[in-house]
């Protein structure tokens, strides 16, 4: 699968909708925006390799029916849904938000509506892939440290002293020194604070950004 932010995919029945919906989206420019007339189309185009935000319209001519198409996407990783629709039961509505649909849309679409909730969408995705980015380069930088280190940063994260550390590891205050020097020096921590920071966001994937500075940014 692709990169998941870089696709949106409109499968609109309406020609004039989808048109407008394609332009304002299209005009953004941050991601490559695809059509179709129905999600049989969509289906035939093999369209769903992309991943990425998927809006569609409930009601859809041919075999596939909206339904069909959301149990079809329901639950993949990488993709968004955004489903459109008008008149709807309230047992059509659980379905779609029980099928993993982020928001239901108001048809007949305004385009600057779409806009802004695709655009609300691709933030959040591009925040998730940073903070798995973050948390993937903390994992790195902190991968080298050994067991006994890994303990001293442990007991370092928990807010103990040299001496409270040595007392805990049955270590002398010295030794406990050096291993503080080591750990700083295999983690390219500049400081306690980074350090700290960098066992955070290890131990934390993607909860909490990190302080930019303190990566080098």
């Amino acid at each position: 699968m692709n990169d998941a932010g870089s696709h949106i995919h409109l499968v609109l029945p309406d020609p004039i909708e989808r048109a407008a919906c394609f332009r304002v989206l299209a005009g953004a420019g941050h991601a490559v925006v695809r059509s179709f007339a129905s999600a049989d189309d969509w289906i035939a185009a093999d369209a769903d390799r992309d991943g990425g935000i998927l809006l569609f319209h409930w009601r859809q001519p041919g075999a596939t029916s909206g339904a069909a198409l959301l149990d079809r996407v329901a639950g993949r990783a990488g993709t968004t849904i955004f489903v459109a629709a008008e008149r709807l039961d309230i047992a059509e509505t659980r379905a779609i938000l029980r099928g993993g649909a982020r928001d239901l849309l108001p048809a007949p679409l305004d385009p600057h509506l779409v806009r802004r909730a695709i655009d609300q969408s691709l933030g959040d995705w591009r925040l998730r892939r940073d903070r798995l980015q973050w948390h993937r380069e903390a994992e790195e930088r902190l991968a080298t440290l050994t067991p006994r280190e890994r303990d001293i940063l442990d007991a370092i994260a928990a807010g103990l002293g040299n001496k409270a550390i040595a007392r805990r590891l049955d270590l002398s205050p010295r030794t406990v020194e050096v291993h503080r020097a080591n750990i700083m020096r295999r983690a390219g921590a500049g400081n306690v604070a980074e350090l700290l920071h960098l066992h955070f966001v290890a131990a934390y994937a993607g909860t909490v950004p990190p302080d930019p500075v303190r990566f080098g940014a």
